[in-house]
């Protein structure tokens, strides 16, 4: 076949395995950091590729009154939209009231601290990492814990967990480092909580392939965002490193969510395209590749199946 013909028939393959895929971690806007698209673009974008699920999230507000809205709005396009809430400053912190009420509003995700976190804000003054900035200053964060000056995880962080527990929704780590995040994750697991999930282990949280198996082992999935692996201001590690990590995980406990909306890298759908070639050109079989953009994220948000055409 010619380039043109092999071309062809790897976008239909590509465009195929798109259906039925779930983002857990798409940042589109309105937001305070600049973003590429808005909710609405990323939900035609979506419908589009046939995804099943979409889940908007903001560091600073609980984006799921709008998912709801937008769903309502248009039906017609079989995307479901989901948010939940980072417990940053701007929503109190590790706050169970903030939780309580996203919870009871249908949040499906509370994020650990995130730009608030004090490991955040360590990382960004002593080794500079290069992280989005809000377009207008905001006031300095206060740096923020989920354990105390002992070590121990905080009443707030339990009742926070508690709360999760009941309302049988994800629990992500935000930005704690992977010492914090094991400890909080054991204490969840210890609460009943049923659903965690680890972001971006590699960057921002330090986590070594040990750490990855032992929040696996606590019944942990490990979420890697597409951003650090496709082309873009964002992109961080190569194909091979992607493919250790999933081996050191499991495919059945590994998340490929964008993490994208950010200025500079490609729009979300976009980069799920990418990565399904990569997976592809790595080998990856398509039944892993349905699970590690479909399956296993749909599972995280109860949804019992995914699109299929």
């Amino acid at each position: 076949m010619s380039t043109t013909t092999n071309d062809t028939a790897r976008d239909a393959e590509v465009a195929e395995l798109l259906v039925g895929a779930v983002d857990l971690h798409c940042h589109s806007g309105p937001a305070a950091m600049p973003r590429l698209l808005d909710h609405h673009e990323a939900l035609l974008d979506a419908a589009e590729a046939k995804f099943t699920a979409l889940l908007y999230k903001d560091h600073f507000y609980l984006g799921t009154a709008h998912a709801m809205m937008l769903e309502k709005l248009f039906p017609e396009l079989g995307v479901k939209l989901f948010s939940g809430i980072a417990l940053n400053n701007a929503n109190g912190g590790i706050n169970p009231h903030a939780v309580d009420h996203a919870v009871k509003l249908g949040a499906k995700i509370v994020w650990m601290p995130t730009l608030s976190a004090a490991n955040h804000l360590e990382l960004v003054a002593t080794v500079g990492k290069n992280f989005p900035k809000p377009a207008k200053k905001m006031l300095d964060a206060i740096p923020l814990r989920a354990t105390d000056a002992n070590g121990e995880v905080t009443d707030d962080t339990k009742q926070v967990l508690d709360l999760i527990a009941e309302a049988d929704v994800i629990l992500a780590g935000g930005h704690l480092d992977a010492a914090e995040m094991i400890k909080v994750f054991a204490e969840a697991k210890r609460r009943g909580v049923q659903k965690m999930l680890v972001n971006h282990p590699t960057y921002m949280i330090g986590c070594t392939d040990d750490d990855i198996r032992e929040l696996v082992s606590l019944g942990a999935h490990i979420e890697h965002s597409i951003c650090m692996w496709v082309e873009g201001k964002s992109k961080k590690f190569t194909p091979e490193e992607l493919i250790h990590l999933i081996e050191v995980a499991g495919v059945d406990r590994t998340c490929l969510c964008s993490d994208l909306g950010l200025l500079g890298s490609p729009r979300p759908v976009e980069g799920y395209r990418q990565i399904v070639r990569i997976l592809l050109d790595q080998q990856v079989s398509k039944t892993d590749i349905r699970k590690l953009i479909s399956g296993n994220s749909a599972r995280l948000l109860n949804l019992e199946s995914v699109r299929t055409h």
